[in-house]
């Protein structure tokens, strides 16, 4: 038993047993008072001596259930049933060896530190009726064997999912882990997936499978945790090992565009280093904070911008610590000496940009968006790389693997699908498909303004010159009164794509994950159908990189 449960049990015992001794005495009082001639205490009212003692009983059982109530432990509270749409968040593991539980433990506290309200739940615990009283759900989920649900999960197997369910209003995720070696790789958790959308369940992100506890699939994991609870500033479960790359280029795309700026970034490897990756892969970058408002802050609190720390089994300037850490004030810092400072800060998450180069390119190219806070300041992932670093300076940079985005084989036809800076993703599927000499490609893409935001617009039209791609669609949503977006595009050419996808299309999405990404998934399944959709997920031929 819990401590907590042992207290709230020590509560409700001392409460009852305090009230029935009271009970006890009043009573005995009551009688003795009898006895009495006249009145036992010339003040007394004469008569409400029972009265009395019945209020005095009502008043302590009140005060006893006050403080019942409010010791009992936080669980208990945050736990209450909700109706429909209750304004938390489900985790729920189904775990074999407790690694998933950990990993679900740890989500949970991610959302808490988030603001979220959140229940954490062992799949085995959850029924039809949680569920129906669930607005969002996240799943935990190993698999054993080849393609079972761990044992506590069987329940919910044989249960929940053998059963009916009306799941229209749950928006989910799930976290698949499993070993590659196996034929059937996180079985459960695609299984799980599949069950939840074929009920109407709609995820928040694509299944994200995790091989052996591999680090970045966990971290590309944080990385929509934070998206889902609106902070980006998530610590790291395991900080990245950076490495020293180059900013060897960078340019504004779209000068004066309404939707704000987008740069174009090139990134050149550490030097005698010749790094591999795939087009669908991930730079995830180490953010840092301007130097000059790093000089500002120890200006401010009145230390020394030369002082050498402790940090990370190393020495460095307590600056440059600084730099890649969440700032104090200078209030919190004036006072203490620079290895306590180093002792206490805590250090920025990273950042995930899809690549749109590919290694024979010679650097990773990205695309963001300079991004505004409310005070028109920029923030810090998009500030260091689009204001602060300077050309020629280092970048810290780790590449990750997303197999769930690479290229399908080149004699199959590929539709690809995106707005904004979703277009650097499919800008290095199209490279790496135009290499391979795969030549049905049909590219969709939409922005604001087509004179400004077709971003790598004459490199695309010319590959479209040179037959690398079949059909191109654009919607530039700001050109005409009536907003036009790139599932509507999708949606009027119904006929070409019933035609691609008989002929064994793979669909590819990236960009927005708010507005685009449901839209062109209405589109699909109103022109395909959910039947057809759904099997195309399970195939693996719809595939979905958002953000």
């Amino acid at each position: 038993m819990s401590g907590g449960a042992s207290q709230a049990s020590w509560n409700t015992r001392a409460f009852w047993g305090n009230a029935a001794l009271l009970s006890l005495l009043a009573v005995l009082g009551f009688a003795l008072s009898a006895l009495q001639a006249g009145d036992w205490w010339t003040a007394a009212p004469r008569n409400a001596r029972w009265a009395g003692a019945a209020i005095t009983v009502l008043a302590y059982a009140l005060f006893c259930g006050a403080i019942l109530w409010r010791s009992r432990p936080r669980r208990e509270r945050d736990e209450t049933p909700a109706g429909p749409g209750a304004c938390f968040v489900l985790v729920a593991y189904a775990s074999q060896t407790g690694f998933a539980r950990q990993l679900a433990e740890r989500s949970a506290e991610s959302l808490r530190q988030s603001g979220l309200t959140v229940k954490l739940r062992a799949l085995g615990q959850v029924d039809g009726e949680l569920l129906a009283t669930v607005g969002r759900a996240l799943f935990v989920v190993s698999t054993t064997g080849e393609g079972d649900p761990p044992d506590p999960s069987l329940g919910f197997v044989r249960g929940v999912m053998a059963q009916p369910a009306t799941l229209g209003h749950l928006r989910y995720a799930v976290l698949a882990l499993g070993d590659r070696e196996y034929e059937h790789f996180c079985g459960f958790g695609h299984l799980l997936d599949d069950w939840l959308r074929r009920h109407g369940a709609r995820p928040l992100f694509d299944l994200v499978e995790v091989d052996n506890a591999d680090e970045s699939a966990l971290r590309h994991w944080q990385h929509h945790l934070g998206q889902i609870g609106g902070v980006t500033d998530l610590p790291d479960w395991t900080p990245p090992r950076y490495e020293p790359w180059i900013l060897r280029e960078r340019h504004e795309l779209n000068p004066g565009s309404v939707g704000g700026g987008v740069f174009r970034l090139a990134i050149a490897p550490p030097a005698g280093t010749a790094p591999a990756w795939e087009a669908g892969d991930i730079a995830e970058i180490g953010p840092r904070h301007s130097a000059q408002s790093v000089a500002m802050l120890l200006q401010t609190a009145g230390l020394p911008d030369d002082a050498i720390v402790e940090a990370d089994d190393a020495q460095e300037s307590l600056a440059t610590l600084l730099a890649r850490s969440h700032l104090p004030t200078a209030d919190e810092i004036r006072s203490l000496d620079a290895q306590t400072i180093a002792d206490t800060l805590k250090p920025l998450p990273h950042r995930e940009y899809s690549i749109s180069s590919l290694p024979a390119d010679g650097t990773v190219q990205i695309l963001l968006r300079r991004m505004l806070r409310p005070d028109g300041t920029p923030g810090i992932g998009s500030g260091w790389l689009c204001d602060h670093a300077p050309i020629g300076g280092e970048i810290a940079l780790r590449l990750r693997s997303n197999p769930n985005f690479h290229v399908p084989d080149p004699a199959r036809p590929m539709i690809m699908v995106g707005n904004g800076t979703g277009i650097a993703g499919l800008r290095a599927l199209l490279k790496a498909r135009i290499a391979a000499g795969a030549r049905r490609n049909w590219l969709l893409f939409g922005e604001r303004n087509a004179d400004r935001d077709f971003f790598h617009g004459d490199e695309i039209r010319a590959w479209q010159s040179q037959g690398f791609l079949q059909r191109m669609d654009l919607a530039f949503s700001r050109d005409q009164d009536r907003r036009i977006y790139v599932q509507h595009r999708l949606q009027a050419a119904g006929e070409a794509l019933r035609e691609w996808v008989g002929a064994g299309a793979a669909i590819y999405v990236c960009g927005s994950l708010a507005g685009m990404a449901p839209g062109v998934d209405a589109a699909l399944r109103s022109t395909l159908g959910d039947d057809r959709v759904e099997q195309m997920l399970a195939d693996g031929l719809y595939r979905r990189d958002v953000y």
